[in-house]
């Protein structure tokens, strides 16, 4: 087995990275203390190809690999969570339904412009449809040529930015079996009866945009349906096995930032006369640290690869997000302890670190709807 990644793959890391350090770092405790949505930087970010990695090149992409798509999520979170997670939602949730599942006039119509500079958001969460997506409330009626679409989703990320273009909806458009029905459905902004809330006083990832959205008899064209009609919640759910990959690499790359900080703090720390790091209780927490994060890191590597090879990966991606999520709040927890006092001040990046691994363990599957996943994968 190789497991060396390729010269592309290692020149796109040093690449990414660079920019995280030049461009995120410096922005990043400044943007999380005031809640600020930085779209600049995020335009900055489509300039290097970060919107539509995975997008082929003929409708504007990168036509990156997976894994390729991973390493520049685990990068972006290895410095900052908001700008990492504006990054995964839009390339997983909001590109990659209607790059996998769109119509050849859905994909040049909509490709090109997330590609470019604009956002798109993954309609599927509601008040009482969280972990039970089917509970989904939110209706289309067909009416003519139209649909009308009336209901809210919440905890939406890119939903209400000054450069989102639209959102991907579940909603229930009709009965079968005695069973509700669920169609996906495209809605652009400026659509009426459409409205978009930011959800601001987030403790974690203050810096990106989540949104609260109100669909209030907006009528969508047949054009606008994504995929079948009746085949919503099978796309949706198909999209949160790639998004999950995504959770996970933000999990990983948390927890590398973490571990960075604890160990450069460790070495230049001095108490009774010589660095921490040099005290055992210290450095086997750093060691442990080591171990979890390389660990993740070949498990999610695995399931990318997977993907990369057309195989299922479902199983391992769920296995990822879960292990990762898991790893970065351990090690986070580690971390703190390890810096003491000043890893709880916000004068250290390390406090932002602490909140932003929380979201990790509940978004695209809490980890205990993931076990549940995995058991029953296993034959449970």
């Amino acid at each position: 087995m190789n497991f060396d990644l390729s010269k592309e793959q290692c020149a796109w890391r040093e690449k990414v990275r660079d920019f995280a350090e030049k461009e995120v770092k410096p922005v990043a405790r400044h943007n999380d203390e005031n809640q600020y949505f930085d779209t600049d930087l995020t335009l900055k970010m489509a300039d290097i190809g970060l919107l539509g990695m995975t997008v082929p090149k003929d409708y504007g992409g990168m036509g990156l690999d997976n894994l390729s798509y991973i390493i520049a999520v685990e990068e972006l979170a290895r410095v900052d969570g908001s700008t990492a997670a504006t990054i995964a939602a839009d390339n997983s949730l909001g590109i990659g339904p209607i790059k996998d599942y769109g119509t050849e006039e859905q994909k040049r119509k909509y490709l090109p412009q997330l590609c470019k500079n604009r956002l798109w958001g993954f309609g599927l969460t509601e008040s009482e449809a969280g972990s039970d997506s089917r509970g989904t409330k939110t209706t289309a009626t067909r009416v003519g040529e139209h649909w009308v679409l009336h209901g809210e989703k919440i905890f939406i990320t890119n939903s209400a930015t000054p450069i989102t273009l639209g959102i991907t909806v579940q909603a229930v458009s009709g009965q079968k079996d005695g069973k509700p029905e669920f169609t996906a459905l495209l809605v652009e902004n400026g659509m009426d009866g459409f409205a978009q809330i930011p959800m601001d006083d987030k403790m974690m990832w203050r810096a990106s945009n989540t949104g609260r959205l109100i669909f209030d008899h907006v009528k969508v064209p047949d054009e606008n349906i994504l995929g079948a009609v009746g085949e919503g919640s099978h796309l949706m759910l198909a999209t949160l096995d790639a998004g999950r990959l995504s959770i996970a690499a933000m999990g990983l790359g948390c927890a590398q930032g973490a571990y960075e900080m604890a160990l450069a703090y460790s070495k230049q720390r001095v108490q009774f006369g010589k660095p921490v790091s040099k005290f055992q209780a210290v450095a086997f927490k750093l060691a442990d640290m080591a171990v979890s994060i390389d660990a993740a890191r070949g498990l999610l590597y695995k399931a990318c690869w997977l993907k990369d090879q057309g195989r299922s990966y479902g199983k391992e991606a769920a296995m990822a997000k879960l292990y990762c999520s898991e790893v970065a709040a351990k090690v986070c927890d580690n971390a703190v302890q390890v810096m003491g006092g000043h890893g709880l001040l916000k004068a250290y990046d390390m406090e932002r670190f602490y909140r932003d691994q929380r979201i990790l363990q509940i978004g695209e599957g809490t980890s205990e709807i993931l076990r549940l996943v995995i058991s029953r994968a296993i034959g449970c």
